[in-house]
């Protein structure tokens, strides 16, 4: 007599999974001046979308505090949460709220990353270091019952062979653009202030030409951002890439360092690919600050220099500067700000030098005692948190409000669109939404950028310039400033 058998499911009850971009509270749900958000799409939480097993037959919400809450009564299996510095206390908070109710909860990003330790306390697992190879292991292990507290990024990692992004997973209609795209990791540069050295070296890492090729015409892009943190890391890559763009006829947006414009042929084929705007941190006007900062190859009298080979190749460029830094004296807020005047940098920006957890100048502060607070949300670029060797914290706080306020009165607006090659109705729109952010500080968290006007006079739509990334804070774009995948390019 034969047994009759158990039925097999074919069709298992799907793994749900909800993954989370956590804002602070200065940027939490912001619409911007001019009525909808003007941040583009993060990549973070699009990737590691995509890296999940298809075999796992997974449900999969993304919420980005950024463009709407999320609901507290969401219903998933595994809650993963991207934690940079600033929204630490935000992450910790909901991990809490998701683990009460029993939903199994992970961290990473940058901060999951240099303080493993921490963060661990407020997960069932982390991911330490980039994602691409733990967070399917990770989601593998939890259906097996198996689930490790940590998962460690390998020595060997590397960024081929990896699935493209998938967008869809966030509403595109509620950002400024979704082009946005990623081609190298790292950077070479050991910046005293700068997270990317103190938790993945100073290694670049970079994704096939081909593939960088295929996502942007797989998304039809005409304008796209590069949030890559430093786009010439390899110029032989950067190079290769340039050439394979041309064909494409888009316009593009990134950064890169001053370096660049040492290197005429490079920009020039940056130029020539569709370069229409760069983000480079000038950080100082102070040879010594800059040394002590570790970031000697800028060279302050060169920045009017820089401007021009810009300008001349219908390159804007976003230059930002940090106050706080040991030679910085009480007048180096007017001195600043009237140099970025002079220079006729199109949109200029500035921010409170902050001693991100495990950098050299966290290290140095921190043996000095200088370090007064570490509650992590004031942790953000615009909050003094550390005491300053030549002024008061005020001064700091208030010299850097003036800063912002000074490049943004009417009149120097004035003077730098006189000098602008770009359209002038396009770029005194975007002097008039940075002008709106600088005297509203107090309500808007400095990076969350308005729109960065094309160089074409015949252009009619304005396109954004990358924020600076997490990582020129804490982590390095799409790869670790957001969880798991452990990319803030600068956050902002």
């Amino acid at each position: 007599m034969l047994r009759e058998s158990t039925p097999v499911d074919v069709n298992p009850p799907s793994l749900r999974i909800a993954l989370i971009s956590p804002k602070g509270p200065l940027y939490r749900h912001r619409g911007g001046i001019f009525g909808k958000s003007l941040r583009y799409m993060p990549l973070t939480l699009p990737t590691l979308a995509a890296l999940v097993p298809p075999e796992l037959n997974a449900t999969i919400q993304c919420f980005d505090e950024g463009i709407a809450d999320v609901p507290m009564d969401l219903k998933a299996d595994l809650v993963g949460l991207t934690v940079i510095t600033g929204t630490a206390p935000r992450a910790y908070a909901l991990a809490a709220e998701f683990r009460q109710r029993g939903i199994k909860v992970v961290l990473g990003g940058p901060h999951v990353t240099l303080l493993p330790d921490e963060a661990q306390q407020h997960a069932d697992s982390i991911v330490v270091g980039y994602a691409e190879e733990e967070w399917p292991r990770l989601l593998h292990d939890f259906v097996a019952g198996r689930m490790n507290p940590r998962y460690q990024q390998r020595p060997d990692f590397e960024l081929t062979g990896r699935p493209l992004p998938d967008r869809s997973v966030l509403p595109e209609k509620r950002y400024l653009t979704a082009d946005v795209f990623e081609a190298t990791r790292g950077c070479v540069h050991n910046c005293s202030f700068c997270v990317v050295p103190a938790a993945w070296g100073r290694k670049p890492w970079q994704k096939p030409v081909e593939a960088v090729i295929e996502d942007l015409i797989r998304r039809k892009a005409r304008r796209a951002i590069f949030i890559d943190l430093n786009l010439i890391s390899d110029k032989g890559y950067a190079a290769r890439l340039f050439e394979a763009l041309i064909p494409l006829k888009i316009q593009w947006y990134g950064l890169a360092t001053t370096l660049l414009c040492d290197d005429i042929p490079l920009l020039d084929l940056a130029a020539a690919s569709g370069c229409r705007g760069l983000l480079m941190g000038l950080e100082s006007i102070s040879n010594t600050a800059l040394k002590g900062s570790h970031k000697a190859f800028n060279n302050p009298e060169e920045y009017p220099r820089i401007v021009r080979e810009l300008h001349k190749r219908r390159i804007a460029l976003q230059g930002c500067f940090v106050f706080g830094l040991d030679d910085d004296t009480p007048d180096v807020f007017q001195k600043t700000a009237d140099f970025a005047v002079r220079c006729a940098i199109d949109l200029p920006r500035f921010a409170i030098v902050t001693p991100f957890p495990g950098t050299g100048l966290y290290n140095e502060l921190s043996a000095q005692d200088r370090i007064f607070t570490r509650n992590w949300e004031l942790y953000d670029g615009q909050h003094v948190v550390f005491q300053p060797a030549q002024m008061t914290v005020d001064q700091l706080q208030k010299g850097t409000e003036y800063a912002w306020k000074y490049a943004y009165s009417w009149s120097n607006i004035a003077r730098r669109l006189w000098h602008s090659p770009t359209a002038w109705p396009l770029a005194l729109t975007t002097n008039i939404g940075y002008r709106y952010y600088a005297y509203h500080l107090d309500r808007f968290y400095n990076c969350d950028i308005p729109v960065l006007p094309t160089l074409s006079k015949s252009a009619a739509t304005p396109t954004a310039l990358p924020e600076r990334p997490a990582a020129r804070r804490e982590g390095c774009g799409t790869s670790a400033d957001d969880v798991l995948v452990s990319l803030e390019m600068r956050d902002s």
